[in-house]
Formats: structure tokens, sequence, C-alpha cells
């Protein structure tokens, strides 16, 4: 089966995803500054910071990681899902209902 963005990939044993290198590109960007989050609360743990601006931190990175979740969520319903759908895959639809329940 061919990609629908580039019409030349193909799914490798049915489940793969192609982004786009802008995609790839924003996606690694949101990667490295939650990492550097990360790396940040360790830093405030070492120099033994105040539990507060601490559990702040934490919660900043959650509300990235969830961000960026339902940013690569959205993404999915719109290609990879609509194409399964188009296709004649309504199982697809199960896989979803699946998916977000282990998201919540």
């Amino acid at each position: 089966m061919n990609c629908e963005k580039c019409g030349k990939c193909c799914k490798q044993n049915g489940r793969s995803t192609h982004r786009t290198e802008e995609e790839k590109k924003n996606l690694t960007k949101r990667l490295n500054i939650i990492e550097g989050q990360v790396r940040g609360v360790n830093q405030m743990i070492a120099d033994d910071r105040y539990c507060d601006d601490v559990l702040m931190q934490i919660a900043a990175i959650s509300k990235s990681l969830q961000t960026l979740g339902n940013s690569i969520l959205e993404s999915h319903l719109k290609s990879c899902v609509a194409y399964d759908i188009q296709m004649g895959n309504l199982d697809i639809l199960e896989d979803v209902m699946q998916l977000i329940k282990k998201l919540q």
C-alpha cells in the first residue's frame, strides 16, 4: 500500500507512519525542548531546589508531553485512520478506541 503523503513508500508489516521532513523537524524540536526540561528538573533536584519549584516544572513537562501526544494523535486520525477508512478497513475504529482508552 503506497503512502498517501509521498505516494512511494509502503507500510512495513502493515504498521508504519511516513512523516514529512517538516513534521519530523517539528516533533524533534518539541522533544528536544521536553528533554531540556527534564534535564532542568534533574539539575533542580541536584541543587536542592524547593519542592514547589520542582513540582511546577514536572507539571510543565507533563503538559508538554500531553500536548505533543495530542498533536500526534490528531495527525494519526487525519492520516492513518482516515486512509484505512477510505480503504474500507473499519476495524481501525476499534484500534482507535483501544488507543484512546490506553491514553486516558
